[in-house]
This record gives structure tokens, sequence and C-alpha cells, in this order.
């Protein structure tokens, strides 16, 4: 575990507006979720997979065997596919400039993009001679008309990802200021007040950093080593409490630290384990903290010890929030696995690096 900071230097840095080396700064910038964020693999699938599930349905009409629809289709994919794919490159690239329209000049930048990305469809076959004549209207408007659904999408989805942070933000602020953690770290920092005021001073920092984390406002993501510097600055706090009870092993991958994880993800989970696993122990757990990076993905592991008698069920209730922030973000780019056995409980990410 990190050393707690030296009680003067923090004192300067407060006053002076600066911050320790080590700390998060907080983000100003408000939580704006990106309608056009088209660049995830997850986004990127289904939208293909709708199209051509559109054009495989619009094949049926004028054939009467498979064989014709499977020509009709292939056909039709050499256009439809090729042009999909542009206009999701197209909605990935300009997903900054496009971010700063209003509602409705974002919808009709969607959808002029579809009605461009048709005709490009439709030019890829005519200049191979597979359409005569070649139907640029109805290629335009085929593009538009498919690119208002995948634009209603990334809507809905950029819709549901805002209130998702927001509750699970509120979630969180109620359990970093859960009333008895906050006595009980105060009550450690007044015992330690005369025998070690340096310690006692180091507390209320680490608990005043917990504190400006959970009341800051909210970016999209953090960075795996900031998630890291904030967990430990829980545990220490945890550890003045709890002492030997409290048994802290990390091993940490610095290859990892860069990973995109949504704010105030990692503390909660540590703070799981304390609570189902610590806490409930008269001769404390053992929590384990591992980072890995395996070529383009990051793995973290969150172990902890369980007293005999508590079980899995009772780790359940900050976990769905933790899973679906996380699936926001990454999509189907991350995994999220729980694992109990033989009194050991862990929870498994997989996030891209």
């Amino acid at each position: 575990m990190n050393p707690a900071p030296d009680p003067q230097s923090f004192g300067e840095s407060t006053l002076l507006g600066n911050h320790v080396p080590g700390e998060l700064a907080p983000d100003p910038r408000p939580l704006r979720a990106s309608v056009f964020d088209a660049c995830h693999i997850g986004v990127i699938l289904r939208a293909v997979l709708f199209v051509e599930a559109v054009v495989g349905v619009g094949a049926m009409f004028g054939t009467s065997q498979l064989l014709d629809w499977l020509l009709r289709f292939s056909l039709l994919t050499g256009g439809v596919l090729p042009a999909t794919l542009a206009w999701l490159i197209a909605a990935c690239a300009l997903k900054v400039p496009l971010a700063r329209l209003d509602p409705a000049r974002q919808w009709l930048a969607g959808i002029s993009l579809g009605a461009v990305a048709g005709l490009y469809g439709c030019g890829l076959l005519a200049l191979m001679g597979l359409l005569e004549p070649a139907p640029w209207w109805a290629s335009a408007a085929a593009g538009a008309l498919l690119s208002f659904v995948l634009v209603a999408g990334l809507v809905w989805r950029a819709k549901a990802r805002t209130p998702a942070a927001t509750a699970a933000r509120l979630t969180e602020l109620q359990s970093r200021i859960r009333p008895h953690f906050l006595f009980n770290t105060l009550n450690s920092a007044i015992a330690l007040v005369r025998a070690e005021p340096a310690k006692a001073e180091a507390v209320l920092e680490d608990l005043s950093e917990l504190f400006r984390h959970a009341l800051a406002d909210p970016a999209e993501s953090v960075t795996l080593g900031q998630e890291i510097v904030l967990a430990q600055r829980y545990l220490a706090i945890e550890q003045i409490r709890f002492g030997d009870r409290l048994q802290v092993q990390w091993n940490l991958d610095p290859k990892a630290e860069q990973a995109k994880l949504p704010p105030l993800l990692l503390q909660p989970l540590v703070e799981n384990a304390v609570r189902h696993g610590v806490e409930p122990s008269a001769a404390g757990a053992q929590l384990k903290i591992s980072t890995t990076r395996r070529g383009s993905v990051v793995v973290v592991k969150v172990t902890n010890s369980t007293p005999a008698g508590v079980g899995e069920r009772g780790h359940g209730l900050a976990l769905a929030n933790v899973r679906e922030r996380l699936l926001l973000l990454h999509d189907v780019q991350a995994q999220f696995q729980t694992a109990f056995k033989d009194g050991v409980f862990q929870v498994r990410l997989e996030i891209p690096a």
C-alpha cells in the first residue's frame, strides 16, 4: 500500500490550490453521452445485423425459390454492406463535431449521411454493371430511412446511458457517506489526534478525497490507475479501523493503468469486499486486487475471503450496478464475472486496454 502523503505538503498544496502528486483532479466537464458514438464493436455489429436483416426480408419480395433469394440477397449485400460500414465510419469519425449540434440538426445530419451512403452503395453496384438502370432515388431514400432507424437506436442508447450513470452515482454517493463508515472514520481520526497526529491528518485527507470524488461532476470514464489510487485511499482508512484484520495484497501491472473504466467503479468493489469479508469476521479476511494486461485486454480481479456462513448472495447488492455501468461504457468488449468457491469470492473484469 502506498505510504500516506506528508501532512505538511498536503496543507501547503491545499492552500495553493494545487493537488498532491497521485491525486485525481476532478473533471469539471458535465456528463454527456455522445449520440453518434458508433465506434463500439457492439454498435457496429448490431447495425450491420439490422441492415442485413432488412435486406434479407426485402429480397424475399419477388422471389419464390431459395436460390433466387440467395442471389438477390448477395447482390443487395454487395451494395448495402459497404454503404452501412461507410455510414458507421463517418458517424464515428465525426462524432465530436456532430455532438456540438442541436438535436434536430443531429438527426438531419445522420439522415443525410444515410442518403449519401445509399447513393454510394448504389454507385458500387452500378459500376460493376449489376444494376441497370441504377435506382438512385430509391437507394437514397432507403439509405435515409435505414439511417433514421440507426440514429433512433443511437439516441436511445445515449439517453439510456445518462440515467444509468446518474443513478449509479447516487447509489455510490450513498455508499460513500454511509453514516457508520463516516462515524467510524472520524472516531479513528480522533483516537489518533494526540498519539499520532500525522496519521490522523492522513486519515482525514483520505476521507476528504473520497468525498471530493463522490461529489464531483463525473466524467464518462477515468483510467484504471486513477481508480487504483482512490481504492488505496479507501483501504488506508479501513486499515486504521480494522488493523491486522484487514490483509491487503496488491498485484498491479503498470501496463494496465491506462485502461478506461467508469468513474468510481473499482472502489465500490473493494468496499463490497471489506463489508462482506472483513466486517463479519472476528479473525479478519484477505483482500487481493490484481491487474494484468493480456494483449489488447486488461483483467482486473478483486478477491476476498469470507467467514463461514457468508455466501455469494451477500455480495449481490452493489454488483448489478457496477456491471451495468461497465457494459454501458464498453458494450460487448467488456466482461463482468463473479465466482464463489470454498469461502472465497471473486469479481473479475475484462476491459479493453
